[in-house]
């Protein structure tokens, strides 16, 4: 059974002016459908149609760039447009903020460190906050369309909180000023959505 591409929740202009009516188009209809569709044909046939994005990705080693790659790129966006919300969600889920108090000291700090590993990608990838198995909260980044669900992973754990870092999600707007759109992010994150996946 093919994946198909998730709706997403606000129009291509709610993200304003943070993400550009324009990159948010082009990123949703070109970008993420591409994924889509490659990912769809890379599993077309096989075992694979049967299972979820995470099993998948929990063995993805053992199959090609193809399924890692389009694999990737499918879920890291759908989870990104879950993540982002016109205006920002300023209601932290109560669990969340004391867990981001006990691994940062406080939330300036994950800001900080999060938007560092972001800004200091190399080339084209993504930040994350994870929650390992342990509980514990964990900022990491990874590149290309890998994240950290992956079984090739360096870090390993559930992703909460996630920004794209490829310049086809910035550069529109930003041109080569990363750091600045990284910090316009935090304008449009919905927290409610971040500590539902955290208590998961």
């Amino acid at each position: 059974m093919a994946f198909k591409l998730p709706e997403l929740e606000y129009d291509y202009d709610a993200l304003e002016p943070f993400i550009d009516t324009n990159t948010m188009e082009l990123h949703y209809i070109k970008h993420h459908a591409s994924y889509l569709k490659k990912f769809n044909a890379a599993i077309e046939g096989t075992e694979l149609e049967m299972k979820n994005p995470k099993a998948i990705f929990s063995e993805v080693s053992k199959y090609g760039d193809e399924v890692r790659n389009n694999g990737g790129g499918f879920f890291n966006h759908a989870l990104f447009w879950k993540i982002l919300t016109p205006n920002g969600s300023e209601k932290m889920d109560e669990k969340l903020s004391d867990a981001i108090v006990k691994y940062f000291g406080t939330f300036e700090h994950l800001k900080d460190e999060f938007s560092d590993a972001a800004a200091k990608q190399f080339g084209s990838g993504w930040a994350w906050l994870i929650k390992k198995n342990n509980g514990e909260l964990v900022v990491t980044s990874s590149p290309n369309q890998d994240n950290p669900l992956m079984d090739i992973a360096p870090i390993k754990g559930s992703p909460i909180l996630c920004i794209d870092v490829w310049e086809h999600a910035y550069y529109l707007k930003y041109q080569n000023r990363r750091p600045d759109y990284v910090q316009a992010f935090w304008n449009i994150v919905n927290w409610e959505k971040v500590g539902e996946l955290f208590n998961k």
